[in-house]
């Protein structure tokens, strides 16, 4: 099977060839860190993280750079605002970031650079730029001049320099040559946090900063630069204009860019003020539903968020969690890194295994698409059921089956942990709980709150404690 992605430059799918056989150079922008992380950041990052996971699956090895602005407008407001030092406020929301991921199930990348930790490398690239050509300075600020640049301009908008409207998302300054002209330096203002440089006391403008560091870290072409579809213009096509007037070669082979999380049809974001945080989320639903919602569309197709798509999420969700369980119940201990031998599994138990693997990594092959790789689980758990009803889920079909499912649902990192009390006064009323936690999950996403309620507090009263999350957990009050 061979994989192809789609491709925002040439607007179609094409198969992934990476430029060195066997590895893969992968970029995707970071955050600003002057606050927590919304939902939206977490569209990207479980979406990056699912590609490199799949990309690693397949054998390749991944160098996955994902930097942090930590020197930038937004940072130095807050932190005047709370009057603690920029690089120490964004010190705290880079611990948070991780934190935050960290609870996603989202790997660190191989290298998280910081833009002030890479300001000495961006101004070699500046100076560069000023030698060839392309940037001048004004007023001890440093600018790309845009038109020097014509021929490589518009790769991802598809968009002529001309028909470009001038201020168009970027900052109109009167000392700049042309409105699309961007800021590689700015001249620092009283007071700012600011670094030394050949133009004097500044510090670096955004879109240097992707440029530099993935000149820095890879020095060549890579292979898939992403992010969100917000950074399509102006950032990702300054990135393009300044490393490919810096190297003189190709900066990036395959552009992938995520969809957006909506609310009400309208980009998620804090500009716009309709966001949520991650840790608002997490308050009131189990991080795997959150990583579930996430994965269980396409990654460059927009998500719209509810509270109705999240208890859907979780129901959802809770059928594989279920099947994971059943599975591993059947299947028995299995001592870790052993291949117990419990005899030869049918031939059609296998087909089926060897099946949904099948249609899982076509799914996947075909541009990530986790919507139709999650499918399998389903179709995987309505088989598991025919099994069982045959009376033919025993121990070693459950094991075929089971080890299925961990390898592919790691792919999409998603981890399934056993719900605290589970087991607790044996199997059949461990049972009939959970039955009543789907029944109440179920009341809830039609906002019948009256049954729900019943449900719980008549639990209660037989000293079982629900701890609300959409995947519900319960106790034995003690």
């Amino acid at each position: 099977m061979t994989l192809a992605v789609y491709n925002t430059e040439t607007r179609s799918k094409q198969v992934f060839e990476p430029v060195e056989e066997g590895k893969v150079c992968m970029y995707v922008c970071g955050p600003t860190v002057y606050d927590d992380c919304h939902v939206g950041h977490a569209r990207t990052y479980v979406a990056f993280d699912t590609i490199r996971r799949y990309l690693e699956y397949k054998g390749y090895g991944v160098t996955y750079i994902q930097n942090f602005t930590d020197v930038d407008d937004k940072i130095i407001a807050r932190a005047v605002e709370k009057g603690v030092p920029p690089l120490v406020l964004s010190e705290r929301y880079v611990q948070e970031y991780f934190d935050d991921m960290g609870r996603l199930n989202v790997r660190r990348a191989s290298i998280h650079p910081k833009a002030s930790e890479t300001i000495p490398d961006m101004i070699i690239v500046i100076q560069g730029l000023i030698e060839k050509g392309y940037a001048y300075e004004v007023n001890r600020s440093v600018y790309f001049e845009v038109e020097k640049a014509r021929d490589i301009f518009g790769k991802l908008r598809h968009q002529s320099l001309e028909d470009m409207r001038d201020g168009a998302r970027i900052e109109v300054d009167e000392e700049k040559r042309s409105p699309k002209d961007f800021a590689l330096w700015k001249a620092a203002k009283p007071g700012e946090i600011s670094w030394d440089s050949p133009w004097g006391r500044g510090r670096p403008g955004w879109h240097i900063e992707c440029s530099t560091m993935s000149w820095k870290y890879i020095g060549r072409t890579l292979d898939i630069h992403g992010g969100g579809m917000d950074l399509i213009f102006p950032h990702h096509e300054s990135e393009i204009l300044q490393a490919e007037a810096y190297t003189g070669q190709q900066f990036v082979k395959y552009w992938l860019h995520n969809g957006f999380l909506e609310i009400d049809r309208e980009k998620m974001s804090k500009s716009l003020g309709n966001f949520f945080t991650i840790k608002q989320v997490l308050e009131r639903y189990d991080p795997m539903v959150l990583r579930f919602f996430l994965v269980y569309t396409h990654y460059r197709s927009p998500i719209d968020f509810s509270d109705a798509a999240m208890e859907e999420a979780a129901t959802a969700f809770g059928r594989l969690t279920r099947l994971h369980m059943l599975l591993k119940d059947t299947a028995g201990e299995l001592e870790e890194g052993v291949i117990p031998d419990l005899g030869e599994p049918d031939e059609d138990v296998l087909k089926t295994a060897f099946g949904l693997r099948k249609d899982f990594l076509e799914a996947m092959d075909d541009d990530f698409n986790t919507r139709v790789a999650i499918a399998t689980f389903f179709e995987m758990d309505s088989k598991v059921k025919d099994l069982q009803k045959a009376g033919r889920l025993d121990r070693k079909h459950a094991y075929v089956l089971l080890s299925t499912m961990e390898e592919l649902t790691a792919v999409l990192g998603l981890v399934f942990v056993e719900k605290e009390g589970r087991g607790i006064g044996g199997e059949l009323a461990g049972g009939l709980v959970q039955l009543l936690i789907e029944l109440r999950t179920e009341a809830r996403s039609r906002k019948d709150w009256a049954t729900a309620d019943l449900i719980r507090d008549r639990l209660k009263g037989l000293g079982v404690r629900l701890e609300d999350g959409a995947t519900t957990t319960w106790k034995l009050e003690r």
